[in-house]
C-alpha cells in the first residue's frame, strides 16, 4: 500500500509462491488513472487474483536433508505415517490457510485457458453450455451516454467519465463501469454483476453512499452509470499526509465510514470489500466528504444467516471469512483494518505472501507498542481493538462504534441498530430465568453502555409512558427502509417480536433485552460488571435448577452433565459465579441457516 509500510509478523507461510497482482487497482468511480504502485492495492480473493503452487515432489521426505531414514532400504516415506514426525522438536508446516481460497478462486474464475493448439475434429471434444450473458438492461447507452476518458481500471473492466445526453440528469459528468462479458467466465461472475446492480439499485438515501443512476448493456458489455466522485481514493489521502492521519482528522473519516456501513447493515447488506479504495471523496476540496463505491463482492443477508464464500481483500479480510462462516461482523473488521492505517500508517496484519496474511490475520496480534501508538489515546488504542477482536460476537456494531468515547459527540444523530432486533427476538424467545440473569446483567452496566441503548430507545420513539410495543419497531424499520431491506428480509424478524404485540417494554427491560454479554465480555472492566451483575442475579433471579433441567434447557446431550454440574452449588442446587456468566452465554449450536455457494 505505498508508503503505508506493515509491521512484519511471525508467522509460517507456504513454501509455495503465489503469483499475485498486487498493482490492480479496483474499478474506482472517478479515480484519476495512475500508474499501480508496488504493493498498493489489497489482494482481492475471489476474483483479482491467481494462484499457483510448485512442490518438488509430490511426497517429499520428512526426514531433515542429509540424515539417514529409518525406513528400510529402498523403501519410501509414506505420507500416511505418523512416527517420523516424533523426531522433530517443530511438527509439519500446518495447511495453508489459503487453499480453500484458490478453490473458492477456481470455483469464481473458471477453469484456466486452454492451450493453443488444433481443434479436434473427431468429436471428442466437450461441448459446453453457453453462458447466458443477457441481464434485460437497457441497449440505448450509446444514445443516452457519451463517453470521455478512462479515470479507473480494474480486472473485469474499467471506468470511464461520460456526459448524460437525456433524461433526468441531463448535461451532468457521470461515470461508467465497464464491465467486459467475455471476462465473465462462471456463473458467479455473472451472478455477481446482476447483484451488484440490484444492490446500487436498491440502496438509496444516505449521503456517503455513490448514486446510482442507470444500467445498460450490449453484446460486449455491462454499463453501471453512477455519480462522478472527482476528489479521489481515500487511499490516495492518506499517502498524501505520509502515511497517517491525526487523530481528530481520522475520526472525521471513520464517522462517516460507520455511518454508512450502519445504513448498509441496516437493510441487511454486508459490502465484504471494505477498504480505502474504495471509499472516493467527492471533490478535492479537503473538507469533502466520501462515497462508498464497488459493490461488486457485497450480498444480500437474511437475519441470523451466516454466508461461507471466501470473498474480499486479503489485508482488510476477517477471520471468520476465511473461517467460512460470516455476517455483517466482517464489515467491522475490515473498518477496524482502516482506522489502524489512518492512525499509525502501517498494516495492522502483513507478511510476503497472501497464505501469510491469512495466517497473521488469524493468528498475529495487532501491533500497539510501536511509534506513534504510545502518543495515540487510550481512547482510540480501545476503539480499535474492539473492532479487530478475533472473535465477532465481541465487536462492537457499527451503530455502536459511533456511540464509543472516543467519537462520541451527542449533537450527532445515531442511526438505527439492526442489533437491537435481533437481540430482543432472543429475549423474547429466552426462559424466565435467562431473562432474570439478563436483567441482573443490565443492573451492572457502564455509562458507556448506557449511553448506546438510551439512544437506541429514542429512536424506537416510546410512548408517553416511557414504554414501547411491537408497532413502534414496526414504524422504526418503516422509517428506514429501503427496496434491500425487503429483498433481505430484515422485516421478517418482527414475526418473532409478536409477543409484544400484546404487552409493552419499558427502558429497564429494553436494556436486558438489547445487550450482548458477549460485547460486555470484551470490555476491560467486564469482571466489575459480571460481579456486580451475580450480586443482583442472587437477590432477585437465582433459583433452584437441576442439571438435567438446565442441560434441556440448553439442548445439551446427557454427556454435557459434568460439566454443567460444575456451574451448579452443591449446597442449595443454585448457580454459581462460574455457572451464571457461562449461562449468561448459552451454548451456541452450529446453525444449518449457512448459505452455501
Amino acid at each position: 500500500m505505498g508508503q503505508c509500510y506493515g509491521k512484519s509478523v511471525s508467522v509460517a507461510e507456504d513454501g509455495g509462491r503465489r503469483s499475485i497482482d498486487n498493482g490492480v487497482r479496483e474499478e474506482g468511480v472517478g479515480v484519476p488513472s495512475t500508474p499501480p504502485r508496488n504493493g498498493r492495492s489489497g489482494i482481492t480473493t475471489p476474483v483479482r487474483s491467481s494462484a499457483t503452487s510448485t512442490a518438488a515432489s509430490a511426497w517429499p521426505s520428512p526426514y531433515p536433508q542429509g540424515s539417514a531414514s529409518p525406513l528400510p532400504s529402498g523403501v519410501s516415506p509414506s505420507p500416511a505415517r505418523s512416527t517420523p514426525r516424533r523426531l522433530f522438536r517443530r511438527p509439519f508446516p500446518p495447511p495453508s490457510p489459503a487453499k480453500h481460497i484458490r478453490a473458492a478462486l477456481a470455483k469464481r474464475q473458471g477453469p484456466p485457458k486452454p492451450k493453443e493448439g488444433p481443434i479436434p475434429e473427431d468429436g471428442t471434444g466437450e461441448e459446453e453450455t453457453p453462458l447466458d450473458k443477457s441481464f434485460g438492461y437497457g441497449k440505448n447507452f450509446g444514445a443516452k451516454y457519451e463517453l470521455g476518458k478512462e479515470v479507473g481500471r480494474g480486472h473485469f473492466g474499467h471506468t470511464c467519465s461520460a456526459t448524460a445526453k437525456k433524461g433526468e440528469i441531463k448535461g451532468q459528468l457521470v461515470a461508467v463501469k465497464i464491465i467486459s462479458k467475455a471476462k465473465m467466465t462462471t456463473p458467479i461472475a455473472i451472478e455477481d454483476v446482476r447483484r451488484e446492480v440490484k444492490i446500487l439499485k436498491a440502496l438509496c438515501g444516505h449521503k456517503n453512499l455513490v448514486k446510482f443512476y442507470d444500467a445498460c448493456e450490449d453484446a460486449l458489455n455491462v454499463y453501471i452509470v453512477m455519480e462522478l466522485c472527482e476528489g479521489g481514493e481515500l487511499l490516495d489521502r492518506i499517502l498524501s499526509r505520509g502515511g497517517r492521519y491525526t487523530e481528530e482528522d481520522a475520526k472525521a473519516i471513520v464517522v462517516q465510514i460507520l455511518s454508512v456501513v450502519t445504513f448498509c447493515h441496516l437493510q441487511g447488506v454486508v459490502h465484504r470489500d471494505l477498504k480505502p479504495e474504495n471509499f472516493l471523496f467527492t471533490t478535492r476540496d479537503e473538507s469533502a466528504y466520501m462515497k462508498l463505491i464497488d459493490f461488486g463482492l457485497s450480498d444480500f443477508v437474511r437475519p441470523d444467516e451466516r454466508l461461507n464464500d471466501i470473498v474480499g481483500s486479503a489485508y482488510y479480510v476477517a477471520p471468520e471469512v476465511l473461517h467460512r462462516s460470516y455476517s455483517m461482523e466482517a464489515d467491522i473488521w475490515s473498518v477496524g483494518v482502516i482506522t489502524y492505517i489512518l492512525l499509525c500508517g502501517s498494516r495492522p496484519f502483513w507478511a510476503r505472501t497472501e497464505s501469510g496474511i491469512f495466517r497473521a490475520v488469524l493468528r498475529a496480534d495487532p501491533n500497539f507498542d510501536d511509534s506513534p501508538w504510545p502518543d495515540v489515546s487510550p481512547e482510540a488504542k480501545d476503539f480499535v481493538k474492539r473492532l479487530l477482536n478475533k472473535d465477532y460476537r465481541k465487536r462492537m456494531t457499527a451503530a455502536q462504534s459511533l456511540t464509543h468515547p472516543w467519537l462520541r459527540d451527542e449533537q450527532r444523530q445515531i442511526p438505527l441498530d439492526v442489533l437491537i432486533f435481533k437481540l430482543i427476538k432472543l429475549y423474547l424467545r429466552a426462559t424466565p430465568l435467562k431473562r432474570a440473569a439478563l436483567k441482573a446483567l443490565s443492573k451492572a452496566l457502564t455509562e458507556d453502555e448506557l449511553f448506546y441503548l438510551k439512544l437506541q430507545f429514542q429512536l424506537l420513539a416510546p410512548n408517553k409512558d416511557g414504554q414501547i410495543s411491537l408497532e413502534n419497531l414496526q414504524m422504526a424499520l418503516l422509517q428506514n427502509a429501503t427496496e434491500a431491506m425487503m429483498e433481505s428480509k430484515v422485516p421478517d424478524i418482527l414475526n418473532a417480536l409478536e409477543p409484544l404485540s400484546y404487552r409493552r417494554m419499558n427502558f429497564e427491560e429494553f436494556c436486558a433485552a438489547a445487550i450482548s454479554p458477549y460485547q460486555l465480555e470484551a470490555l476491560d472492566g467486564w469482571e466489575q460488571i459480571a460481579t456486580s451483575a451475580f450480586e443482583y442475579f442472587e437477590l432477585e433471579g437465582n433459583r433452584v435448577i437441576s442439571v438435567k433441567e438446565l442441560a434441556q434447557e440448553l439442548n445439551l446431550p446427557p454427556t454435557s452433565h459434568s460439566v454443567l454440574k460444575s456451574w451448579i452449588r452443591p449446597e442449595d442446587g443454585k448457580f454459581n459465579f462460574l455457572g451464571y456468566t457461562r449461562y449468561l452465554h448459552g451454548v451456541t449450536i452450529r446453525s444449518s441457516n449457512t448459505r452455501h455457494r
